[in-house]
C-alpha cells in the first residue's frame, strides 16, 4: 500500500466526536481504525518501516493510552523492548513527571526511573494535535536518560500546528494529516 493509499485509509476509518472530552473539541477517534485488523497491520508496518534499522532502538515508548497500543503491536515488530508514559500517579515509584499543556487544559506524565539511561527511544502516540503531550513525553524520557530516535504518529491535526511545539529535532513521522 502506498503512503497515499494509506493516509486515506486512515483518514477513512476516523470517527469524529464533537464535543469530547470538552465542549468546542472535535476528538479524532480511532477505535474504527483499530478495529480494522488490515489497515491497523499496515499502520504498524509503516511506522516500523519509517522507524529505519530495528538495530537502531532498543525501546518504544507509548504515551498513555492509545500509545501503548502502537507501542506494544511495534515493538514486537521491531522485536524491541516497551516503555510506558503514563498519567503522573499510575507508576510504580522511582519515576520522573512532568506537567504539559493541552488544547483543553494541562496534565503531568510520568515515566520509570531507570530503565531509560543510555537507552534509544522511538516515542509514539495515535494524535499530533497541538504538540504538548509529546514534547513533554520527549523531553521526559531525554531528562530520564534517553535518547529519543524519532517520533511517530498515526494523525496529525494541521490546523493546531503541532510540529511546531515538537520541533524538528529528531525525526517526525506522520501517516496521515487531516
Amino acid at each position: 500500500m502506498s503512503d497515499v493509499q494509506l493516509a486515506e485509509r486512515i483518514s477513512g476509518l476516523l470517527r469524529d466526536v464533537p464535543d469530547f472530552p470538552k465542549p468546542g473539541i472535535l476528538f479524532k477517534d480511532i477505535a474504527p481504525l483499530l478495529a480494522d485488523g488490515a489497515a491497523f497491520a499496515a499502520v504498524i508496518e509503516a511506522l516500523a518501516a519509517a522507524a529505519g534499522d530495528d538495530n537502531e532502538i532498543d525501546l518504544v515508548a507509548g504515551v498513555e493510552a492509545r500509545g501503548f497500543l502502537l507501542a506494544g503491536a511495534l515493538a514486537c515488530q521491531l522485536g524491541c523492548g516497551l516503555v510506558p508514559v503514563r498519567k503522573a500517579g499510575k507508576l510504580p515509584p522511582p519515576t520522573i513527571r512532568r506537567r504539559y499543556d493541552l488544547e483543553y487544559g494541562s496534565a503531568e506524565i510520568e515515566a520509570p526511573v531507570g530503565v531509560l539511561d543510555g537507552r534509544r527511544v522511538l516515542l509514539v502516540d495515535d494524535v499530533l494535535a497541538t504538540g504538548g503531550t509529546l514534547r513533554a513525553a520527549a523531553d521526559l524520557l531525554a531528562d530520564a536518560g534517553a535518547t529519543i530516535t524519532g517520533i511517530g504518529v498515526i494523525v496529525e491535526l494541521a490546523a493546531l500546528d503541532g510540529r511546531a511545539t515538537v520541533g524538528g529535532t529528531v525525526p517526525l513521522t506522520v501517516l496521515a494529516t487531516v
